[in-house]
């Protein structure tokens, strides 16, 4: 095989026949070269390997020689070529022509090694070039090994099945580095959600069993045989009770959708009948605290794509959220608005994540109260989990209703936010898709 001349490429098909001596693929120049060709040990090898060269002969010589061994070719005549087609296909691993037509060999490695995309491709060189300094250059531009022509089959085998093991476990160890790494956050994660839960056992749990407990020895420490209870003294037993079960459940729910992911049944919605049913749950909340939710959403408002109960849920924890950190008679106004096209896009949303490349109408929700706002510090962590606001009139969880919240409309590939100023109130809101 002769070396490349520039100028002489020409076009190539798969199906190109080449009458070599197995064993050589240029070179051989006596008889007992060729006999000792023939007794190599066959070579079978995996992966995808392109060859890259402007002469016809040399890359069909090149084509057959692999293919024996098993292995996917890819053929290119010239740079150009060679670069377009692996910006669809990568192969594990390219034989480089230097001399070529257009760029040449060094050029195209530099563009390929360029590219976070194509970098880690491990590219020999191919060439007549004997120079030192050439190959320096070629190793310098990152190139991992160089055949000299004329060259033998057996040299051309082994180099390429040595530089293919190295690619491998390259892949492989990157592969174990990444499921490191997944399990590092995975372990993180249980061992964040362990400390809440401790915290939770150690605090919001303890602290009404302790209470209870107090009331049950004070009973149990009189002599008499029967007890009797104030009224008042039951409900706050009930009521504890509920808010340690109800705080259990959410510690649960929440950590399977960590986990599991949040399960949707979606179908078409009215806002204005989820709003509806969540404020009538939450009547024996709104009476006792004297709260009043005034309910703006209109009825011609497009259905939204959504799990109605889970919706309810966000309206609800948003609702009695603002009543637990906010003194009674509290306001609130609930009202929503479609965004059906990006020219009346809510400014509010622009400060949320960079926004996707195909707009998609939405609803845009929003509950306002009149209370005692929050600072910019209290904002930038409210929908993480075990968060309270400060100005909480009891402990009533571990701050998990609005992490639920987040959770909800997230799984509904929605958002959600918070606008607040101290001593001025608050206004969350989230989004949901319309139901087309």
């Amino acid at each position: 095989m002769n070396s490349s001349n520039s100028g002489s490429g020409s076009s190539y098909r798969s199906s190109y026949k080449s009458s070599y001596k197995p064993g050589y693929i240029s070179g051989a120049t006596s008889s007992d070269e060729l006999n000792r060709a023939d007794e190599i040990e066959p070579i079978f090898l995996e992966g995808t390997v392109m060859v890259v060269d402007d002469n016809p002969t040399n890359l069909g010589v090149l084509v057959n020689l692999l293919r024996e061994t098993g292995l996917k070719v890819l053929v290119a005549t010239d740079g150009e070529a060679a670069i377009e087609q692996i910006q669809y296909v990568h192969p594990d691993l390219i034989l480089l022509d230097v001399m070529m037509p257009g760029i040449d060999g060094f050029e195209v490695c530099g563009l390929l090694k360029s590219k976070v995309g194509t970098q880690d491709i491990p590219i020999i060189f191919m060439t007549a070039l004997s120079e030192t300094i050439d190959k320096i250059k070629g190793f310098n531009m990152g190139a991992v090994d160089y055949i000299t022509k004329p060259f033998e089959q057996e040299e051309v085998l082994v180099r390429i099945k040595t530089h293919l093991t190295i690619q491998n476990l390259r892949k492989t160890l990157q592969a174990q580095n990444q499921s490191l790494q997944q399990e590092i956050i995975d372990r993180k994660r249980a061992e964040e959600a362990l400390k809440i839960f401790l915290h939770a056992v150690s605090h919001d749990l303890r602290n009404p069993v302790t209470g209870m407990t107090m009331v049950l020895n004070n009973l149990l420490d009189t002599e008499k045989s029967e007890v009797s209870l104030p009224r008042s003294t039951l409900v706050r037993m009930s009521q504890s009770s509920e808010r340690q079960l109800g705080l259990i459940n959410s510690l649960l729910e929440s950590h399977v959708n960590d986990v599991q992911g949040l399960i949707l049944h979606r179908k078409p919605w009215s806002l204005l009948e989820i709003l509806d049913g969540a404020i009538h749950d939450l009547k024996p909340l709104l009476q006792k605290e004297e709260a009043i939710v005034m309910n703006q959403v209109s009825l011609d408002l497009p259905l939204v794509d959504v799990d109605g109960n889970q919706v309810c849920r966000v309206f609800q924890n948003l609702i009695s959220n603002a009543i637990k950190h906010n003194p009674p008679n509290l306001q609130l106004a609930i009202y929503a608005q479609a965004i059906l096209n990006e020219t009346t896009k809510v400014a509010s949303e622009d400060s949320t994540e960079s926004e996707p490349s195909v707009f998609t109408p939405y609803i845009h929700c929003v509950v306002e109260d009149r209370g005692v706002g929050m600072s910019p510090e209290q904002c930038d962590h409210l929908f993480e989990l075990y968060v309270q606001g400060k100005q909480s009139r009891r402990s009533l969880g571990l701050g998990l209703g609005l992490y639920l919240c987040r959770q909800i409309i997230t799984a509904h590939g929605g958002e959600i936010g918070v606008e607040s100023t101290l001593g001025s109130g608050s206004k969350f809101w989230f989004t949901l898709p319309i139901a087309l």
